[in-house]
């Protein structure tokens, strides 16, 4: 894989090539994705799968796959994707699988926020452990109110 080191334990003492994503480019590849969904209800999802980053044109197109396991059990296939550009200034925009804009972020500054109606989403992604990484989502509005929290270890 380019621009990272294949150690998929993560564990602090880790030696990686990079300290943080540096670029677009970093991402490149295939990662094992853990998510936990947390209601406020207190009902819990699980979701285990993969997320792949692969080139296209100036874009990365992200997609990931998996399973959600519910609390009682049911599971469920579901699948998601994005486009990922080299913003400015050393950010990368994320866009829906349709061009709309989603959100900016940088390891520099990796917050961000967006509005979807009257729910109000926002993601703080963390690199401190990279090669792996994380992302949470804080998503409260009139028709959604949970936290999501994925973790990606490289494959």
């Amino acid at each position: 894989m380019k621009n990272r080191n294949n150690n998929s334990a993560c564990a602090p003492t880790a030696v990686a090539t990079e300290a943080h994503p540096c670029c677009l480019q970093s991402f490149v590849g295939a990662w094992q994705l853990s998510r936990q969904i947390l209601q406020s209800s207190g009902e819990a999802f699980l979701f285990k799968g993969t997320a792949n980053f692969t080139p296209s044109g100036s874009h990365l197109l992200y997609h990931e796959s998996g399973v959600v396991t519910a609390s009682d059990g049911r599971t469920l296939h579901a699948e998601r994707a994005y486009l990922w550009q080299q913003g400015t200034d050393g950010k990368i925009d994320v866009l829906f699988d349709d061009n709309r804009y989603f959100h900016t972020f940088s390891a520099v500054e990796p917050t961000a926020k967006h509005l979807c109606g009257d729910d109000h989403y926002v993601v703080t992604y963390r690199f401190d452990d990279w090669p792996c990484w994380q992302s949470t989502w804080q998503v409260n509005g009139p028709r959604k109110d949970y936290q999501m929290n994925s973790l990606y270890r490289p494959v």
